[in-house]
């Protein structure tokens, strides 16, 4: 695809936090709006009868400092389960998510994942040795599907 044939990703992306850091060249960068630990198991069965939710509780964010505007996750190693502040609207073409490089080389990842519609909650798994994010931190890149 031609740089003047490629979709113009804000078009498509609502609730962008900062729009001139978040949209750059490659795509759009999207930020983290909740993390939720799964508190009871969901359930899921061939026919979708006995398709149930996991409980999820969340991750209550912390001051790093007392005048901090923005607070932040402390999160063990594990996983969790998050969602980004963005929504998106209908997109003409499949788009892919997929984790920043920050968040990757930091010990956090989470799946890359093609989307329509709307974004999914996700699973964010991190490092054992724990990590720390800070609210509206931009961890996932959303990109057109062919590149």
């Amino acid at each position: 695809m031609s740089a003047e044939t490629e979709p113009d990703l804000t078009d498509v992306v609502d609730n962008l936090v900062y729009e001139p850091v978040q949209v750059h060249d490659r795509g759009v960068d999207l930020t983290v709006g909740a993390i939720y630990e799964v508190a009871a198991p969901g359930r899921i069965d061939f026919g979708g009868d006995e398709l149930e939710d996991a409980d999820l509780e969340p991750i209550p964010t912390e001051p790093r400092n007392p005048d901090d505007e923005y607070e932040w996750w402390n999160l063990d190693g594990g996983r969790y389960v998050f969602q980004h502040n963005e929504f998106l609207t209908e997109p003409d073409e499949p788009l892919v998510l997929q984790p920043s490089n920050e968040l990757l080389a930091r010990g956090g990842s989470h799946p890359t994942v093609r989307v329509g519609s709307h974004l999914p909650l996700l699973a964010l798994s991190v490092a054992d040795g724990g990590l720390r994010i800070k609210e509206n931190a931009r961890i996932s890149t959303l990109l057109p599907a062919d590149r």
